[in-house]
């Protein structure tokens, strides 16, 4: 990792440990946060050695600088580890967008609510716009209800965050999601774990049925008699 300095070049930031440590004193901090002072750099080392630790440069430009005691492979370990969860938990805001005709049919309505309410359910923001055409334009009122009669359709899953604003031909409204991106996957995660949970135990309940029923009839079915040997036959040959 490098950063770039006032006068055009790179320098390092990594942390410097044990013999990179080039001054003549520290300040060290002990292991567990204690103060030990300030000491010589032989000094820090030999500590250092004698805990089987390493010497880390915490705070270079401090004068002296401060070192602390640490085990750096492990400290270096955990902080990928913590970066690694930040990046996971971190989540992009993602916008999508429907559009719908100021004269739509029920029938289309339904079913681009549905996609609205498919995005608000995943925590993305959903941007509602209505194309008007010819004379449409002349009738702003009929986007307007039609915008207003989506969000409080949607009230139970997103709030108004842009309210309908007449744009050339076009006029948009953001509706975002009640719940946080990380919220709402965590409860599609959950769903999906529940639904395979009772997918799973329908499947093992059809199994023991269709044993018992196997069973059942097992029971329950006429034994075959025994053949009988032929009088009119030699007696040493069978029927």
């Amino acid at each position: 990792m490098a950063s770039l300095t006032t006068t055009g070049g790179f320098i390092s930031t990594e942390l410097r440990v044990n013999d990179r440590i080039r001054v003549p004193e520290v300040r060290l901090v002990g292991p567990g946060g204690e103060q030990v002072g300030i000491v010589r750099i032989e000094d820090a080392l030999r500590l250092a050695a004698e805990a089987d630790l390493d010497l880390v440069e915490v705070a270079p430009t401090a004068r002296p600088p401060v070192c602390r005691l640490m085990d750096y492979g492990k400290f270096k370990y955990e902080a990928a580890q913590k970066a690694r969860e930040s990046r996971r938990n971190q989540t992009n805001t993602v916008i999508k967008e429907m559009k719908l005709r100021p004269k739509i049919d029920q029938h289309d309505y339904d079913t681009k609510k549905g996609h609205v309410v498919r995005f608000l359910r995943a925590g993305d923001k959903v941007k509602i716009t209505i194309m008007f055409r010819g004379r449409e334009q002349h009738r702003p009122e009929l986007g307007y209800r039609l915008l207003q009669k989506l969000a409080e359709d949607v009230e139970d899953l997103g709030i108004v965050e842009a309210h309908p604003r007449q744009d050339g031909r076009n006029m948009t409204m953001v509706i975002a999601p009640l719940k946080k991106k990380s919220e709402a996957q965590a409860e599609v995660k959950a769903e999906k774990a529940r639904t395979t949970a009772e997918r799973a135990a329908e499947r093992e309940a059809e199994a023991v049925a269709e044993k018992a029923h196997r069973e059942e009839v097992k029971k329950t079915a006429t034994p075959k008699k025994p053949r009988r040997r032929s009088e009119n036959l030699d007696p040493d040959m069978e029927a």
